[in-house]
């Protein structure tokens, strides 16, 4: 029988291809303890409880109790987190897991006095403490309090709802556990022949195989899974989307969407802006598949003939180490401490590099306020967007280390908003470097085809996404039925709008919809495509400028959450609630694809 290549057991991996977490815990011991000191500290809230009204001194203290009780709190949840990703299945890690959520869920419950106790002091009080430079450091939190009051509940209510956040998140676990530890894919042969595992992690390299026959296996065999699955993964996103109109709903706003963008103070326009302005520039995408068709020589453009390169040539191997390089070049632009800090951190052990049996799939950045901005990675050296990967997650990983150091705990949480800003921004300094530096015509191709995939992909897909997302949260609120024929309907019926007439939909494709952790996170991917648009117009202004770019970027990583999103990207140079970065954006696709069309 030929060799099988599988994925290693957890326990025979490299430790220098792994992360040390020895910087947030030295071992599960050490966690333990940690945890129980915490247990003990949620017992504290109480002595604020009924007293927030006293004096601005009083409110600085249980400010500071919270801050400080948080900051342990992340670092035991963290630790958890990422040791259960190294293995989903290990119920160690499972178990600790679990513990954290319990202990955090009832550490919500006993602090959940605090903002309607705030929010029932007269006008007068709380204008007085939003002046007081007793609390000048919990001034946006104070800000925050009073513009979310009319969707703050009683005391009992908001106890009420921090009880059930544990349960919460039931849909999201059972999703993560099917997906990432219950399913088994089998076995695909590669290009050689060779039997590889399918997973999770490998799907995408058999995507971009050159070969057909390997990228719709392992599609067929991919998708036969979640077709075995479909009844369970529909009642797991329709309970997502239920729970996420319940809260709305709880809390007095209108919609989801519009509880879900609250936070952020993110206008419903910005959202809806997004979707007219791609669904009007779909013509574009379009012609790039009428021209991906051409150039494949295909009779018809399947999902599985989206990812492959278009420009014919020998899949380049790039060592994790030269990819670190390479990147470290790439940002170059951002100045020598930004660069050191990275390299360092890259080779060093901030990254949990290659996938091993029951990592946990995809790649993310895990950083916090103590410890370095951990990454998690399933690195494949032949597979030119791992490269790519890389430099986005490090991306996150530089904003965390930049805003860790420059804002006060309560400060330096930044929201997902401008997050995807940090990481699209290094894909973009990555592209261009990668380009300017092509040896021959052909190179290039391939890596402007790279670009207009990325735009496509971050922009366009996210965007599709996130009209799906409105969509059905709009039937849920309508009190219609999210069934498994609903759900594989709506998304196939925007396959067909941002796909084009000419594009050939497999029928499991309308499962897509049913395999997208982001979807457990509601309204979330929106930001991918704002956030590759801002991006787009930060890069060329740091490129095409001086010190003074380069500065007010920097800053921009620097300021944390210390502002709302959109003004900290105006800082920046970016308006998103102007449609000017999105057409940008759609505009320099439309420029690639006019490019890619003259080099064929």
């Amino acid at each position: 029988m030929a060799s099988v290549k599988t994925l290693p057991p957890r326990s025979k991996v490299k430790p220098p291809d792994t992360w040390d977490l020895g910087e947030l815990y030295k071992s599960d011991a050490a966690w333990r303890r940690a945890y129980a000191k915490l247990e003990k500290m949620a017992e504290g809230y109480g002595r604020f409880r009924g007293k927030l009204g006293s004096s601005a001194k009083v409110v600085r203290d249980c400010f500071d109790f919270d801050s400080g009780f948080e900051k342990l709190a992340e670092r035991l949840g963290s630790y958890a987190f990422l040791k259960q990703s190294e293995d989903v299945a290990n119920s160690t890690y499972q178990g600790m897991v679990q513990q954290y959520t319990f202990l955090a869920t009832r550490a919500a419950e006993a602090a959940s006095f605090i903002a309607p106790e705030l929010q029932a002091l007269p006008k007068k009080k709380l204008q007085g403490y939003l002046k007081s430079p007793v609390l000048k450091d919990y001034r946006i939190q104070l800000e925050k309090l009073v513009r979310y009051k009319p969707h703050i509940l009683s005391a009992k209510e908001e106890r009420l709802l921090a009880m059930q956040g544990e349960v919460a998140g039931t849909a999201s676990k059972i999703f993560g556990q099917l997906t990432d530890a219950d399913f088994k894919f089998g076995t695909v042969k590669d290009e050689n022949g060779q039997a590889v595992e399918l997973s999770q992690g490998s799907f995408r390299v058999f995507l971009e195989s050159r070969k057909r026959s390997v990228r719709k296996a392992a599609f067929t065999k991919f998708y036969e899974v979640y077709e075995g699955h479909q009844n369970t993964l529909a009642a797991a996103l329709s309970s997502s989307v239920l729970q996420d109109v319940y809260v709305a709903r709880a809390r007095n706003h209108p919609s989801a969407l519009e509880a879900a963008l609250f936070a952020d103070k993110v206008p419903v326009s910005v959202y809806t802006n997004l979707i007219d302005t791609v669904r009007a520039n779909l013509d574009t995408v379009y012609r790039y598949l009428d021209l991906r068709k051409k150039a494949l020589k295909l009779k018809a453009v399947h999902h599985y003939d989206t990812y492959n390169s278009i420009v014919d040539l020998p899949r380049t191997r790039i060592e994790y180490a030269k990819a670190v390089d390479q990147i470290c070049e790439a940002v170059a632009p951002l100045g020598t401490g930004y660069v050191e800090t990275l390299r360092k951190g890259l080779k060093g052990r901030w990254v949990d590099r290659y996938e091993n049996q029951g990592k946990r799939s995809g790649a993310f950045s895990g950083g916090g306020f103590v410890g370095p901005p951990y990454i998690l990675m399933n690195y494949k050296d032949t597979v030119l967007d791992s490269v790519f990967t890389l430099a986005h997650e490090a991306g996150h990983s530089m904003h965390t280390h930049f805003s860790a150091r420059h804002q006060l705990f309560q400060n330096y949480q930044y929201t997902i908003f401008v997050a995807e800003v940090a990481s699209t921004f290094n894909e973009q300094l990555l592209g261009k470097y990668l380009m300017d530096s092509a040896r021959d015509a052909k190179r290039r191709a391939q890596l402007i085809s790279k670009e207009i995939d990325e735009i496509r992909g971050t922009i366009v897909r996210q965007t599709m996404f996130a009209e799906f997302e409105k969509i059905i949260h709009e039937i849920a609120e309508a009190g219609e039925p999210l069934t498994l024929e609903r759900l594989r309907g709506e998304y196939r019926k925007l396959v067909e709008a941002y796909f084009g007439p000419k594009f050939a939909i497999d029928d499991v494709l309308e499962l897509e919809g049913m395999r997208i952790p982001h979807f457990y996170r509601g309204f979330y991917v929106y930001k991918y495509a704002t956030g590759l648009s801002a991006a787009i117009a930060l890069s060329n202004m740091v490129l095409d400028g001086g010190k003074k770019e380069r500065d007010r970027y920097l800053n921009f990583l620097k300021s944390g959450g210390s502002k709302y999103p959109l003004d900290l990207l105006r800082d920046a140079g970016v308006d998103l609630e102007k449609p000017n970065a999105v057409n940008a954006a759609m505009e320099r696709f439309r420029e690639l694809v006019d490019e890619l069309e003259t080099v064929l």
